[in-house]
């Protein structure tokens, strides 16, 4: 191999790594191709090779191919392994009912319910309007999601009695949770504050914010028997658009989706 360019520590790993690859093979490297790469790798991956361990054997197969061997068209087939997404933070619904109950400010308290209730993003917790909430069909218009993409999630019973608790209280004019000025909608930060503050009230070992209890809702739901299609509609994801052709979802089918919330006993939200 020619290594020269290389500091000694990654010459000795990358010469260690094509001879374990040429001994698995017991055959030349050279006389190797780009399948027997690939085969190789689904080996290391089976012995349960570590992810930095098979981007190390990657880096040192495409380094001898493309400089010690001149094939720069073969590195370019050789994929280095990608490190597995964690699964997001859950919380079950006792911890949810735990987790709300522990919140003191009757506006946070509302604004967080609402984005379990509705699979909300803090963004589009933080901007909803007073004119969002639509009673008569009993869906929630998310003017602004992700993308500028507009959609409709169901309304809770639960969750627009305790709007209409809260609006009586509280009396917002435009945007339903709003910030300093009130003409502004506050700012998603406090959503997140509050829930880290919320969790070490409650108890919870578990780090939380407004994207967990997204998370949730979805796991929720989906244990509880709601097609997945509906669930990606409903979380208004990036990926929608690949899925619109066979998931089209009128806001009668949303509204008839029983939210999670409604599964919890919750006491009246607190005033201020």
């Amino acid at each position: 191999m020619t290594v020269r360019n290389l500091s000694p520590a990654t010459q000795r790993s990358y010469i260690h790594a094509v001879k374990k690859f040429s001994e698995f093979f017991e055959r030349s490297p050279a006389k190797l191709s780009t399948e027997d790469v690939r085969a190789y790798q689904l080996h290391l991956v089976s012995k349960g090779a570590a992810w930095a361990s098979l981007n190390q054997a990657v880096c040192a197969l495409r380094f001898f191919y493309k400089i010690t061997l001149g094939q720069a068209q073969i590195p370019e087939r050789v994929p280095y392994a990608r490190v597995p997404k964690k699964l997001p933070v859950v919380l079950d619904q006792d911890e949810v009912a735990r987790f709300l109950a522990a919140v003191p400010s009757l506006k946070i308290r509302v604004a967080l319910t609402a984005a379990y209730a509705a699979g909300l993003r803090a963004s589009e917790v933080t901007r909803l309007k007073v004119c969002d909430i639509d009673s008569k069909r009993m869906v929630i218009r998310i003017e602004h999601g992700k993308g500028g993409k507009e959609r409709y999630v169901m309304l809770s019973k639960q969750l627009l009695a305790m709007l209409r608790d809260y609006w009586r209280s509280e009396r917002p004019e435009l945007f339903l949770f709003p910030g300093r000025p009130s003409d502004k909608p506050i700012d998603p930060n406090v959503l997140n504050v509050a829930c880290r503050a919320a969790a070490l009230v409650a108890g919870l070992d578990k780090t939380v914010s407004v994207h967990v209890l997204r998370h949730s809702f979805a796991t929720h739901l989906l244990e509880n028997g709601v097609d997945l299609r509906i669930i990606q509609a409903l979380l208004g994801h990036e990926s929608l658009s690949t899925t619109t052709r066979y998931a089209k979802v009128s806001t009668h089918l949303i509204a008839s989706v029983e939210s999670p919330l409604d599964r919890l006993s919750l006491k009246a939200a607190p005033r201020r």
